[in-house]
């Protein structure tokens, strides 16, 4: 996951994370982190699988900005039960 300039995150996947940074870093890499350069690496994971990291990207794609805060902060305890107390933060359940 990378932070970008104006704050906001990118999450992806990729088999080589150095090369693939090195294209974001120099406008490379996407066009939304062509846009908001600079970035810089907030969190990263080796999975033993593509599909796995695959799956962690459209996972943490659909997560809220303070989800990946959290996240970044924590790791995965920092959001255990994370859908159920925003959902009872905001009266839904």
């Amino acid at each position: 996951m990378l932070r970008c300039a104006d704050g906001t995150f990118y999450a992806g996947s990729t088999r080589d994370l150095e090369v693939r940074l090195e294209q974001h870093r120099t406008g490379f890499g996407s066009e939304y982190t062509r846009r908001r350069l600079p970035v810089t690496l907030a969190w990263s994971y080796r999975f033993d699988r593509i599909d796995e990291a695959f799956a962690w990207e459209k996972r943490i794609q659909g997560w809220s900005h303070a989800k990946r805060e959290a996240f970044i902060g924590g790791g995965i305890d920092a959001i255990r039960g994370w859908s159920s107390r925003s959902r009872s933060r905001s009266g839904h359940g």
